[in-house]
């Protein structure tokens, strides 16, 4: 991840010695057909078991009327996931030499999320962090080495970026130790390492923007909400299995159901409306671009969360109010189109009408909550409709356009 304004020159070519170990250098951002590798892949579908683990849980908690607790929880864990996604893409995309020791490193990151996901219901439950914190090390650890990598690859101010990376995870990693204090202080501990996890990347390169790959990162940010919104549609079907084949509830469970696949739908076609790579032009754009993401994926996977406890509410499993079991949908499906808003469309948007369409639907979803048993529904539709309206008005700016073109002509 970049946060220097001023890239700096580096090599335009992808490595072509085969050789098992390579030197560490770094990919140019001029790279044409820079795509995302089969590793790279992989690495994203196994996060996602970390995901929807997170998720459960939080369904857990909103269905037993622990929704406080719940959310907060969600929120911790789901930031050793996605800084530990993120830091490993923008590293990728700058550095990726695909020899024999980089995908080694990059299966023990895996292996590092795997143990994460395995403790996350123990975070949930019993407040025990021991396994979140182990595998957010194995996967930190991992970082530092290919750092360390880097920085025996280069020289002057590019290995002084590459230590500083590694020094400043390895020192955030000894802070998160504070998560095994009093549980009353963990809220603020979380909070306080957060932000110096995220103030690593301006320090390490204010001297030295390491060099990412526009269209590689816009590519990998697309493929893992898509993954993370493939998540969320599995874990709802499911839901609504269970809840038809157990209680025999498929008439009441249907609006739920179809509400969900028009929130998602439209989820997925907002996010793909435009072509972002044009936007990311400069390490600034970029830095609160990726940063964003944090709220996009995670309420990307909450909905699905939020789906799964209306069903269960539905079907009487759940100990709260339909009002609460609708908000558990709404409400980040509102946040998702607000932070879609604020980071992709709105800088491609033209004229007033444009630019309202998704604020406005988020504060009809947000209404839509207190519509009782048709809440998730009536989402669904506004979502929907949300999608339409802005294929109408693009294609009318796109009509004009042309006439005036035309005219000109």
């Amino acid at each position: 991840m970049t946060s220097s304004s001023t890239p700096s020159p580096t090599p335009s070519g992808a490595p072509t010695s085969r050789r098992p170990l390579r030197r560490l250098t770094a990919r140019g951002r001029d790279e044409a057909h820079r795509v995302a590798s089969p590793l790279e892949l992989f690495f994203d579908l196994c996060f996602v078991v970390a995901i929807a683990q997170a998720g459960v849980q939080l369904v857990h908690a909103v269905a037993e009327s622990h929704a406080g607790e719940g959310i907060l929880n969600y929120a911790m864990v789901f930031f050793a996931i996605w800084w530990a996604w993120m830091n490993f893409s923008w590293f990728a995309s700058a550095y990726d030499n695909d020899d024999v020791l980089y995908r080694v490193v990059t299966l023990v990151q895996i292996a590092g999320v795997l143990v994460l996901a395995a403790g996350v219901s123990r975070a949930f439950e019993d407040h025990e962090f021991l396994f979140v914190w182990l595998g957010y090390l194995i996967m930190r650890l991992a970082m530092v080495a290919q750092w360390l990598r880097v920085a025996r690859s280069s020289e002057g101010a590019e290995r002084t970026t590459a230590l500083r990376y590694a020094g400043g995870v390895l020192l955030c990693q000894v802070g998160w130790l504070g998560l095994f204090l009093d549980e009353s202080a963990r809220p603020w501990v979380f909070l306080v390492m957060a932000i110096l996890e995220m103030c690593v990347p301006r320090y390490a390169e204010k001297d030295f923007a390491t060099s990412w790959h526009p269209h590689h990162i816009s590519e990998r940010y697309g493929l893992f909400t898509i993954i993370v919104l493939g998540e969320t549609i599995a874990a709802a079907t499911i839901a609504v299995k269970t809840g038809a084949d157990e209680n025999d509830a498929l008439g009441e469970l249907l609006p739920i159901a179809t509400g969900g696949l028009l929130i998602i739908f439209s989820a997925w076609w907002i996010y793909f409306a435009v072509p972002i790579h044009g936007h990311l032009r400069s390490n600034k754009q970029a830095f609160l671009w990726g940063y964003g993401h944090y709220l996009i994926f995670a309420s990307a996977a909450a909905i699905g969360a939020g789906l799964e406890v209306a069903v269960e509410q539905t079907v009487g499993k759940a100990h709260i109010s339909t009002l609460a079991a609708s908000a558990a949908v709404t409400l980040p499906t509102a946040l998702y189109l607000l932070t879609v808003w604020a980071l992709h469309s709105r800088h491609f948007k033209v004229g007033i009408a444009q630019q309202l369409v998704l604020p406005t639907t988020a504060l009809l979803v947000i209404l839509c909550t207190f519509l009782g048993d048709w809440a998730v529904l009536a989402a669904g539709i506004v979502s929907a409709l949300a999608v339409a309206t802005g294929v109408t008005l693009t294609a009318r700016t796109a009509t004009r356009e042309s006439k005036e073109a035309t005219a000109v002509v």
